[in-house]
């Protein structure tokens, strides 16, 4: 009894232990770190590490291993917005318990954590929100500051806080039924998620969590398992853009991190990309993982694998058939020309993709479209050049032809890269023959005169290079403009034959009785 009792009494802290914990950091010091976090929290800034003090974990790490698995939890259910738990209170700072118990209050804090308030109504639990966002930034605080290998209880319960918190259904979209050729990221104001002001403190603690090198790979792959990353993958089409940021951010530090996961991760990335080109041509995500995708891509070694050249023709390339393609287009475009850089011979395969889905109806598209094929016509070399130019040239010739000023435009831009011009000249007995007719009749009668201009100084160009090749297809264009004008003759009168038999009949059946 009287063992029990003394028990119960509390026992002072250690000077010592205080001062191995936090590295001789003052309260005051600590504070000062938190409120300055809260503030760039508020501004919705990334959050800066470097403020925070060095925190000792082993002595916690040795308490969870003697018993921490059957700590007790203050919260750890999600809440339905009608009930708080009576026992939602804010528990002691880190700072006020010894080491020895500092491993029991940061589970305490990260069950407290799990509870999911209502944010729909501004009014609702204020104190509650409250208690648990200042919670929350403790944890980034010592997360960020920890100095000892998390355990795996640690990690167990920081993955279950950060999966209540995040794994939600998506707020429905309103633009449903708007068509989506008029959609348009930069006018249509994205829906803010009213849930944020907790939502970034929950990614900022899983972005340190996993970027520490205190949480172990092997121990974090039991819980950071391939379920976990499906569920990161769908909050990709969240509308918030501040979330499909740090979404990026923490899908590419796992990415690094777990070996393990990486075909995984880019097979669901794949399986989006599928849903997307031939299912719904809705998703918000996309660019933020084309933009991932650019950083893996880039770090693929030679030779690449099969496998990655599959996901080029089979997801990457057909990317560009969707009509909001503008919406993910330079991130895109990006992935593609890593590509080409890294393996030449993959020239032909995307130009013919190109080629493929090129559109004929969207203007806006064709000048995304001759963009991109510039960035990868500068990566081609002369071998690969010559084994797609003539159905290449076939299509900039039609683009040269375009009524539309920005598409002829933009198709004469092209001469303006030395590279490419370099590559026409040393084909151009091949390449000028296509491309004469629509030069010439751009010269000719283009309603625009920066087209206009434009055309005669390419024709010059050749000149300049080859005047008997222009000679010989100004002969052979002069000669089709002939027959053509010879041929529509010939329709003419053919038609006017036709009619004046249609009117004799005419004529002769009705002096016919009836």
């Amino acid at each position: 009894m009287i063992k029990q009792i003394l028990g119960r009494l509390p026992r002072k802290p250690s000077k010592s232990a205080d001062n191995r914990e936090y590295g001789g950091a003052s309260a005051s010091s600590l504070n000062a770190s938190i409120s300055s976090r809260k503030s760039d929290l508020a501004s919705d800034r990334p959050i800066n590490a470097n403020s925070v003090p060095v925190l000792d974990l082993d002595g916690a790490s040795r308490l969870a291993n003697r018993g921490g698995s059957k700590l007790p939890q203050v919260v750890n259910s999600k809440l339905n917005g009608n009930s708080v738990a009576a026992s939602y209170e804010a528990l002691p700072a880190f700072r006020d318990v010894p080491g020895s118990e500092k491993q029991i209050l940061f589970i305490k804090k990260l069950n407290l954590c799990s509870v999911v308030f209502d944010f729909t109504d501004p009014a609702k639990h204020l104190k509650e929100k409250d208690i648990k966002r200042q919670t929350l930034l403790e944890l980034v605080d010592h997360v960020s500051s920890a100095s000892g290998k998390f355990n795996e209880t640690i990690i167990q319960e920081a993955i279950k806080m950060v999966s209540v918190n995040l794994f939600r259904s998506l707020s429905p979209q309103p633009r449903e039924n708007k068509v989506l050729e008029s959609f348009d990221m930069e006018d249509d104001e994205p829906l803010m998620d009213p849930a944020w002001p907790h939502l970034q403190i929950v990614y900022e603690f899983f972005l340190r969590f996993v970027a520490s090198p205190e949480t172990d790979a092997k121990l974090a792959k039991r819980y950071i398992d391939q379920s976990f990353v499906l569920k990161l993958l769908d909050l990709f089409d969240s509308e918030d853009p501040r979330e499909r940021e740090y979404l990026k951010t923490i899908l590419h530090r796992i990415y690094g991190k777990f070996m393990v996961h990486r075909p995984f991760i880019r097979k669901g990335i794949n399986n989006i990309f599928f849903r997307f080109i031939f299912e719904t041509e809705k998703h918000n995500g996309i660019a933020e993982m084309l933009e991932v995708l650019g950083s893996i891509i880039n770090g693929f070694a030679l030779p690449l694998k099969e496998e990655h050249k599959l996901f080029l023709t089979r997801a990457l390339i057909p990317l560009h058939k969707p009509k909001c393609l503008s919406m993910y287009h330079q991130q895109l475009s990006y992935c593609i020309t890593q590509f080409v850089e890294k393996d030449c011979k993959l020239t032909d395969t995307v130009i013919r993709g190109l080629l493929k889905y090129w559109p004929i109806t969207s203007s806006s598209k064709e000048v995304m479209f001759l963009s991109e094929l510039e960035e990868i016509l500068e990566a081609t070399q002369p071998a690969e050049f010559q084994r797609c130019m003539v159905p290449l040239f076939r299509q900039i010739a039609r683009c040269l032809s375009s009524s539309h000023f920005q598409v002829a435009e933009r198709a004469l831009f092209l001469w303006n890269n030395e590279h490419i011009e370099i590559l026409i000249k040393q084909n151009r007995n091949v390449i000028l023959p296509i491309i004469f007719p629509a030069l010439e009749k751009n010269g000719r009668s283009h309603w625009n005169q920066a087209v206009h201009s434009l055309s005669l100084n390419i024709r010059k160009i050749f000149s300049d290079a080859d005047p008997e090749l222009v000679e010989e297809c100004l002969l052979k264009f002069q000669e089709d403009e002939a027959k053509m004008e010879e041929i529509k003759r010939k329709q003419e009168t053919t038609w006017k034959r036709l009619e004046e038999i249609a009117a004799s009949k005419a004529v002769s059946g009705k002096q016919c009785p009836a």
